[in-house]
């Protein structure tokens, strides 16, 4: 794995670079010799000094753009902080592949047995397309603040209400790693044709 640290608007010491460097060999040992990843030190002096140290890893892991970031009074603190985020996502990341070969494993040894014919699609099915609800309280935030949100909770997608123009607003993440964002427009304005 090829790692970059960088400081933005600041020299990264011997000392949190040798630090930072040990801390992502753990990942190295999961990760093959094509991922890359990078590390972004930064100091805000405009926060509390228990969050003003930022570290923020980007790497990609098994196909997947992984991203963490950690705020701490001290670089390291921030960067065990991030590195033990990133290092659960690499390993759900490496899970997910198994977990999806085991289920058309599965699902293909349950096609192969005798069963009942099948007509078409059955109502019941059809039903329970929707398997699960989930109700959460929403605040207005910057876009920002969403990407920040969207990256702590590891997700791929985001939902808010947009603080400029207090309406309700979709982040997501793209394939290319990049952020897009989707805003509602009530009565037109989209077509199913194009």
């Amino acid at each position: 794995m090829r790692t970059t640290i960088r400081g933005k608007n600041l020299t990264v010491s011997d000392k949190d670079r040798a630090y930072i460097e040990r801390k992502m060999q753990r990942l190295e040992r999961m990760l093959d010799d094509d991922s890359e990843a990078e590390v972004d030190l930064r100091l805000e002096g405009n926060r509390k000094v228990d969050d003003s140290h930022i570290v923020d890893v980007s790497l990609t892991a098994a196909g997947q753009s992984l991203r963490g970031v950690g705020e701490a009074s001290s670089f390291r603190g921030a960067a065990d902080e991030v590195i033990d985020k990133i290092e659960r996502r690499v390993v759900e990341a490496l899970q997910r592949p198994r977990d999806r070969r085991r289920a058309e494993q599965a699902r293909y040894a349950d096609t192969t047995m005798p069963t009942e014919p099948v007509d078409g699609p059955d109502e019941a099915d059809e039903e329970s397309r929707v398997v699960k609800i989930k109700r959460f309280a929403i605040e207005p935030m910057f876009e920002e603040d969403a990407i920040s949100r969207m990256e702590e909770l590891g997700h791929t997608f985001f939902i808010f209400v947009n603080a400029e123009n207090e309406r309700i607003a979709v982040l997501y993440r793209r394939r290319d790693g990049r952020y897009g964002l989707i805003e509602p427009v009530i009565g037109g304005g989209y077509s199913s044709d194009d």
